[in-house]
């Protein structure tokens, strides 16, 4: 099978689909890889790298797509990158559709085949391809909401972890999955005052056992987030509903009631956000401020740590790319119903319940997609 890396063109982001051992993988397999030029300059690749590992390396993203029968990627595909789509041809990569209309109805007119990393899911439930850049998002949202904490930076000028004779900042997590437990754990490891909410009693019980008790767990629940909201200095979204829009559990009212300077972390963004206050944001321009409140809404986090992203990443996803180069959509999907959970839009269809309700569109299950293909 011909595989396509192209160049990620989103707003300062450095990852790439694939690095250079896992196209070595896949070449001596049989395959060919098709990498654009500079696909891998931001996590210190060179295109002779590339070469080495048996790519061939061409000078523009329209030959990779022209070339490739499975295009991998890292970030949803552009609305010009969708446009050289085609049918017949696979897009592997992170889409997050609930929350991009546009990127659906254009995914849907190309007739390709899209498989999203998001919602591919593991034999325990998990979401193996999602939980890498859950880790890196959960781990940065503190670094993130602690440089925003800083005075010249918009926030109230609290020291994370305080020092001694001198209260530690509170920090909120709401949401105690994969992205969540990696924030509380980085902001307990920085000396905060750390609570995390969440709706699962089990998942309390982890959470509370992991840490002995250095972090308050509470039952998430409105009446939690309208009490707690208003005493954080730091609020870290982290909710997810796979493959659905996240809820707006922290409301434009409580944001009112955060003293200001107090910093607010969204890393369901990329799902639409869990404050309703929250808007997408870049790298570039990484914060803004409601009602006194800095707001860090940047829908690629991990990209602003490409070469760790990149490498925890294709770690994941390494072994799915072999399994589509070697067997073909259809047949990988067949064999691996898990796989086949990641099926969100093929031949003009939208192959994910919740993408589907979300967006207002026919939803026709992967299941019947693959009897019909």
């Amino acid at each position: 099978m011909k595989i396509g890396v192209p160049k990620e063109i989103k707003t300062l982001e450095f990852r790439v689909g694939m690095t250079p051992a896992g196209v070595h993988e896949v070449v001596i397999e049989g395959h060919e890889v098709i990498v654009e030029t500079n696909a891998g300059s931001g996590i210190g690749v060179t295109d002779a790298d590339y070469e080495a590992a048996g790519a061939t390396v061409v000078a523009s993203a329209a030959e990779v797509f022209a070339a490739a029968e499975l295009i991998v990627k890292v970030k949803e595909p552009q609305l010009h990158e969708c446009a050289m789509l085609r049918p017949g041809q696979v897009l592997f990569t992170y889409l997050h559709l609930a929350a991009d209309a546009a990127q659906a109805e254009a995914l849907v007119n190309s007739g390709a085949t899209a498989i999203a990393y998001e919602t591919v899911t593991g034999a325990d439930g998990s979401l193996p391809l999602l939980t890498p850049m859950s880790e890196v998002a959960g781990r940065l949202s503190i670094q993130a909401g602690a440089f925003a904490l800083q005075k010249a930076n918009g926030g109230c000028g609290k020291l994370l972890g305080g020092v001694p004779g001198v209260q530690p900042a509170n920090v909120l997590v709401i949401g105690g999955g994969v992205s969540g437990a990696n924030a509380a754990d980085m902001a307990v490891g920085l000396g905060a005052n750390v609570t995390i909410l969440d709706r699962s009693l089990p998942r309390l019980r982890e959470l509370d056992n992991m840490w002995g008790g250095r972090v308050h767990t509470v039952y998430s629940t409105k009446h939690a987030i309208d009490e707690l909201a208003p005493k954080a200095d730091l609020i870290i979204g982290a909710v997810l509903v796979a493959g659905a829009a996240a809820p707006k559990l922290v409301s434009a009212q409580n944001v009112k009631d955060m003293q200001p300077g107090s910093v607010m972390v969204d890393i369901s963004i990329d799902q639409g956000g869990c404050f309703e206050t929250s808007r997408p944001t870049s790298h570039a321009e990484p914060t803004y401020v409601v009602d006194g409140v800095v707001h860090y809404c940047v829908t690629n986090m991990p990209g602003a740590v490409p070469r760790t992203s990149t490498y925890a990443l294709t770690n994941a996803t390494l072994p799915f790319v072999k399994a589509l180069a070697k067997f073909g959509w259809k047949v990988a999907l067949t064999r691996d119903p898990h796989l086949a959970n990641g099926l969100n839009v093929h031949a003009g269809h939208v192959n994910h319940e919740a993408v589907a309700r979300d967006l207002g569109y026919d939803y026709l299950s992967a299941a019947d997609a693959l009897k019909t293909a």
